[in-house]
């Protein structure tokens, strides 16, 4: 599977699909199970690429600090290496900062989707994202809403293996949060591009408000609430995807 470098730094990734390339940005510590539910359906129409962090999976996990600019910059050694032109961003949380990131630093970005996204690190919670860690008791609590895990237990078994297989750990963990917490988004104004917004109205870790608030300062940025909590687009993953393939259908005719 292909390897890009960041200077010194192997950044795992893989590819799928043809057509228009959509990227998916994983949050903090999760692997790239954290997409599956979106994957196969995007990955008919578009080509899909879905990287580990740095400190996440395959890629590899140098000693902090961590930043979202070298995150971004991260990305954009990705997205060199796989030779690709333009490129839809599809971020959650940290990777939803990154996108922002990458949108302002880079010219590939045509469109961006954000979920349980904030415009600033100051309003991130950090109790409850240390609360999200794989070590943490009951780290699936603050991500999924109580009636989605007691619909599918088995489901949450699944994704306690995914995760002890893929997801960061320790110290990179820590400087994925790191990165997350201190960021300050660029001018929202220069970032152009069509925006979609989706975030849940239980999210611990990033308040509606302030993705809310991140909807309405971008240009051409719209926002979609739905029941849920910080991990909402995967226990609402049919109509997001549905949201998404429409969103990408629109930036591509």
């Amino acid at each position: 599977m292909p390897t890009a470098h960041n200077r010194d730094v192997a950044l795992y990734y893989e590819a799928d699909g043809d057509g228009p390339t959509v990227v998916f940005i994983n949050d903090v510590g999760y692997g790239a199970w954290l997409w599956g539910w979106h994957y196969d359906a995007v990955a008919g129409p578009y080509e899909t690429v879905v990287w580990d962090l740095r400190g996440t999976g395959r890629s590899d996990a140098p000693a902090g600090p961590y930043d979202v600019a070298t995150l971004a910059a991260d990305l954009e050694a990705v997205l060199a290496d796989h030779g690709v032109g333009t490129v839809h961003l599809v971020g959650a949380g940290l990777g939803g900062m990154v996108a922002l990131e990458y949108a302002h630093r880079y010219n590939r970005a045509r469109s961006l989707t954000l979920y349980c996204t904030a415009g600033s690190g100051d309003a991130v919670d950090r109790d409850a994202l240390d609360a999200l860690a794989l070590d943490a008791p009951s780290s699936l609590d603050r991500a999924f809403s109580p009636a989605f895990r007691e619909h599918d237990p088995d489901l949450m078994d699944r994704i306690a293996d995914w995760r002890a297989e893929e997801d960061a750990t320790g110290a990179a963990r820590d400087a994925q949060t790191a990165a997350m917490t201190g960021f300050d988004a660029p001018p929202l104004y220069e970032i152009t591009q069509p925006a979609e917004v989706y975030y849940g109205l239980d999210d611990p870790v990033v308040s509606p408000e302030a993705a809310e608030s991140l909807a309405a300062d971008l240009p051409r940025g719209t926002g979609e609430a739905v029941e849920g909590r910080h991990c909402c687009f995967v226990e609402h993953a049919p109509a997001v995807t549905d949201r998404l393939l429409a969103l990408l259908d629109e930036q591509t005719e």
